[in-house]
């Protein structure tokens, strides 16, 4: 991939991130949080200029979150995690697995520490929130850029 492209794309994606993270900011942040964002998270499947993406945008978006600069760094780096760990998932259902598994273990801890949130309804919230934003949101979304190969690997 060329680096124009390799750099356009991520910064296009981190942008996206950022406009969805704020102007659905009232679910995005919080115990119950469906943050529609995430749904960008699959696509690290499908380029590597994802990876900086979403990590860049999940970033500036959490300059924003109450949870301050717990959330800055360990919210950020659960993103960066989850997004190398799906551009290596061999099958394209598998995608949207890791930003469920990994913000699922981090966030509910950023939220305890930070704003001392109960963590297992943080648990329960961050782990439904993640699967409506990855799996019923991302993987249509996956499916549908896969098909027309709008993003290649």
């Amino acid at each position: 991939m060329k680096k124009t492209t390799y750099l356009v794309q991520g910064a296009l994606i981190a942008a996206i991130y950022v406009v969805l993270a704020f102007v659905f900011a009232p679910i995005s942040y919080g115990p119950m949080q469906i943050r529609i964002a995430e749904i960008l998270t699959v696509l690290p499947y499908l380029t590597p200029a994802a990876i900086p993406g979403v990590f860049v945008g999940c970033l500036i978006a959490n300059l924003y979150s109450d949870a301050g600069m717990l959330d800055v760094i360990f919210g950020s780096l659960a993103t960066l995690i989850a997004a190398i760990l799906t551009y290596y998932m061999p099958k394209r259902w598998l995608a949207p697995l890791p930003p469920v598994l990994v913000n699922v273990v981090i966030i509910p801890l950023v939220l305890y520490f930070a704003l001392e949130l109960p963590y297992w309804l943080s648990v329960a919230g961050v782990l439904v929130g993640q699967i409506i934003a990855c799996y019923g949101l991302g993987y249509p979304l996956l499916l549908v850029l896969d098909r027309y190969k709008l993003l290649q690997k």
